[in-house]
């Protein structure tokens, strides 16, 4: 018995474009594998932190928010208080992402995410 298998487009780019990737009726999928620990930056090439976590809508089962561990300098240009131990981490809207790829790319400047709030944990 042969088995009809569906014939994906081969993605041989390192940097993809959000709204090129929404385009493709397949969709696109990334392992939060993939996600975690990648460098984040803003689009005036700030960088933010790492990702360190994921938001999930579990009654449509996507990413909502990814959850970035800032770092010093971004914690200070954010106008947020430094915890003692650790980090501050900041939870961003996947829709403010611009691209994916070494590094995921956000579509605002620093200045844009002043108002991006604080992750709540509990």
């Amino acid at each position: 018995m042969h088995r009809v298998t569906e014939q994906r487009p081969i993605l041989t780019s390192k940097i993809f474009n959000i709204s090129s990737i929404h385009s493709w009726s397949g969709g696109f999928v990334v392992t939060t594998g993939k996600l975690m620990g990648r460098k984040v930056i803003s689009e005036d090439a700030f960088t933010l932190g790492e990702v360190a976590g994921a938001e999930v809508d579990t009654r449509s089962w996507q990413i909502t928010h990814m959850h970035v561990k800032l770092t010093d300098e971004a914690t200070r240009e954010l106008g947020f208080k430094k915890p003692f131990l650790g980090h501050l981490t900041v939870c961003l809207p996947v829709t403010l992402v611009k691209a994916f790829g070494d590094v995921v790319t956000l579509g605002n400047a620093l200045q844009e995410l002043k108002e991006v709030p604080e992750c709540k944990h509990g």
